[in-house]
């Protein structure tokens, strides 16, 4: 088995049964616990909006949200959504195993230098092609909206989830979910 492999089959929850600990969704209402692994990747049409302090950093209706079981959905942008202006290339990276290679950006305006608070997968791994070239936020560090409504970072360091009221869990990054 490669390492690939062994990452991708190290998941207990794939999203095929919703855990005894999940949260029912009402009306209106989307489980985290509903959403596939690999994950699916969603056209959404709502506005969404970016913002570093007082500067909108982004802006479109052409999002796709990234939905991966136990995650609140992480929303990418296409590139050209994005005040260029603002982004530096940055040398940090990471890896998916759904996704694979991520680059990211600082945000950089004349008040604030966030760190690696934008990132990208420009050559996805098969099965996320959808978001090739697409561009996301971490929230905690950058103020989002979708639809207008302010979004709640997903909490725990590595994690980008974007959090909205239309959402139920619990989630990944909250206390005691490390095993997931």
């Amino acid at each position: 088995m490669t390492d690939l492999e062994s990452l991708r089959q190290g998941w207990r929850y794939r999203g095929d049964a919703r855990p005894d600990f999940a949260i029912a969704p009402g009306p209106g209402q989307e489980s985290v616990w509903d959403y596939p692994r690999p994950p699916a990747y969603v056209a959404d049409d709502r506005r969404v909006e970016i913002w570093a302090g007082d500067r909108r950093i982004a802006a479109s209706q052409q999002a796709i949200r990234a939905l991966e079981t136990g995650s609140p959905p992480a929303f990418y942008l296409p590139a050209g959504a994005f005040d260029r202006q603002w982004l530096r290339p940055s040398a940090h990276q990471s890896f998916c195993e759904w996704k694979g290679q991520a680059n990211y950006y600082d945000v950089v305006t004349p008040t604030l230098d966030l760190k690696a608070a934008v990132w990208c997968y420009a050559d996805p791994l098969a099965g996320a092609e959808a978001i090739a070239g697409y561009l996301s936020v971490y929230p905690e560090s950058l103020q989002c909206f979708v639809g207008g409504e302010a979004v709640v970072p997903q909490r725990g360091e590595y994690y980008g989830g974007w959090v909205t009221s239309e959402l139920v869990g619990p989630w990944k990054g909250e206390p005691g979910t490390s095993h997931w």
